[in-house]
């Protein structure tokens, strides 16, 4: 099997293995992951507009409710209303003479689950401040405006843990490894991929371009199980357009895998004006995790050069079998979905 970096098939099967157990995992979780959203809009002094979305999972909205302290009174109760894959809140509220400088407000609940909560508060001075709000502490303190250095750290942070995540985008990354020939071949094949879903993610998140996210889904899985013939093609030294030049298939596909990211960003419910920063700094984000996996492989690959395993040949294979089992399980269950939302 002729696979970039001269590495034994049968460690190669191992590597891949780990990969398999991640991805299952990741299928356990995988909807839990969307981050809650909470907006503070100051409307005059000690007066906020607060909208609250929470994710739904299966149907469900996840239980984490929104504390504030006493001393801020509901102005408006909150109104409720329903999207396909959320829950938002509008409320009015009043704070003290000193508004929110002080003040605590926590998410209660949110510690027992993998959620993180988004906080965006704008104030009438033009002062923003964006925070992300992890389950270990479920809450946040005000006490003034962030830097704009905060909010890109915020939003390069929800890139990064976007694209490690999401283990349908690795494992098509890591399809590729089986079937680019070189090294030089695979930073073309990488860089093409990032190219191409840079585009989309931007196009997407401005709102140029919209595609629903069940037939996506099922499209990015499809585009996996495409690798797994590839796999076996080079694995028995046969060629095809996609062995030739797997750069132009990887920018083709990851046009695909460019709108799925964008779900991660939209799933934020940013206001418009935040978008072109926001999304500047999630794309960086994303490609810094897309390299650490692909350097996290690398060096697995130097490591385990060294280490003598002999596999019964028939498990040469197991790469091209993960790979296609993998996308053919996705491709069905989401295209199962997307039948069922349609009914």
């Amino acid at each position: 099997m002729s696979i970039p970096i001269n590495l034994p098939r049968s460690l190669w099967c191992l590597l891949l293995g780990v990969v398999a157990v991640a991805a299952f995992v990741s299928c356990a979780v995988a909807h839990e992951i969307r981050p809650a959203y909470l907006q503070i809009d100051e409307m005059a002094a000690n007066r906020y507009k607060v909208v609250w979305r929470t994710p739904m999972l299966s149907g469900m909205r996840l239980p984490i409710a929104l504390r504030f302290p006493e001393s801020v009174r509901n102005v408006t109760e909150p109104a409720a209303r329903e999207l396909p894959d959320s829950l938002v809140e509008t409320r009015v509220i009043e704070t003290d003479g000193r508004g929110l400088a002080g003040k605590r407000v926590e998410f209660v609940g949110l510690q027992a689950t993998i959620t993180d909560v988004l906080v965006r508060v704008h104030l009438l001075n033009g002062s923003v401040e964006t925070t992300m709000i992890h389950p270990s502490e479920p809450w946040i303190d005000f006490a003034g405006a962030r830097s704009w250095l905060a909010a890109a750290k915020v939003y390069f942070g929800n890139g990064f843990q976007h694209i490690l995540l999401g283990i349908d985008h690795l494992l098509f990354v890591f399809g590729l490894l089986f079937i680019v020939r070189s090294r030089w071949m695979l930073v073309k094949t990488i860089t093409a991929f990032t190219v191409a879903h840079s585009i989309t993610l931007a196009v997407a998140t401005l709102g140029k371009v919209e595609i629903p996210a069940l037939p996506l889904n099922a499209m990015i899985a499809l585009s996996i199980l495409f690798l797994g013939p590839e796999i076996v093609r080079v694995w028995r030294g046969q060629t095809s357009f996609t062995i030739r030049h797997p750069w132009i298939v990887s920018f083709a596909f990851g046009l695909l895998h460019g709108f799925g990211f964008a779900s991660g960003l939209t799933a934020l419910g940013l206001p418009q004006g935040d978008i072109p920063f926001a999304l500047l700094m999630f794309n960086l984000g994303v490609e810094a995790g897309q390299l650490a996996f692909v350097g996290l492989v690398l060096l697995l690959i130097a490591a385990l050069k060294s280490i003598e395993i002999r596999l019964p040949r028939g498990l040469e294979l197991m790469p091209a079998y993960v790979v296609g089992i993998l996308g053919a399980y996705w491709t069905v269950d989401r295209i199962v979905a997307m039948v069922g939302g349609m009914a």
